[in-house]
């Protein structure tokens, strides 16, 4: 079977431990935590030569977006700013919203479809979802595109 795909997306529980080891290798070098390969290899538990190996290959889901443009589509309820809040909290994140879609409601609720740049992300793209979603009157909210 042949894949043209280059690229995917798995969940970290379905991919071997390898791999979060070098993703966390990789974070510990970032932050400083680390200033070494070796201490940074040594630290998440993986010899040099698989950090090596895997190295450019692996990242992790947020990084691949930082710096990006990313399309969010939210459901929210048809409510009076509920909109605005929704926007206060991407703007609390860092996002740059460039663009804001909204269908008329239906069923007292809006498809709203929100591009962002990311350049300037405090938190992962994991964590301004389940802001979000946590945020009233959204119902739900995913990332379309990025």
């Amino acid at each position: 079977m042949s894949c043209s795909s280059k690229y995917f997306i798995v969940e970290a529980s379905a991919m071997p431990e390898i791999f979060r080891k070098v993703a966390e290798a990789k974070r510990l070098l970032e932050t400083g935590e680390e200033k070494t390969v070796n201490g940074a290899a040594q630290a998440a538990g993986i010899s040099r030569s698989a950090f090596y190996k895997y190295r450019e290959a692996v990242r992790p889901f947020h990084d691949m977006l930082h710096g990006r443009i990313v399309t969010f589509q939210a459901l929210l309820k048809d409510e009076p700013g509920i909109l605005s809040k929704a926007l206060n909290v991407l703007a609390g994140t860092g996002v740059n919203i460039l663009t804001i879609n909204q269908s008329i409601p239906v069923n007292g609720c809006a498809v709203v479809t929100m591009t962002a740049e990311t350049s300037a992300l405090r938190d992962s793209l994991e964590d301004v979802l389940g802001s979000l979603e946590r945020s009233d009157g959204v119902v739900k909210c995913e990332i379309l595109a990025g």
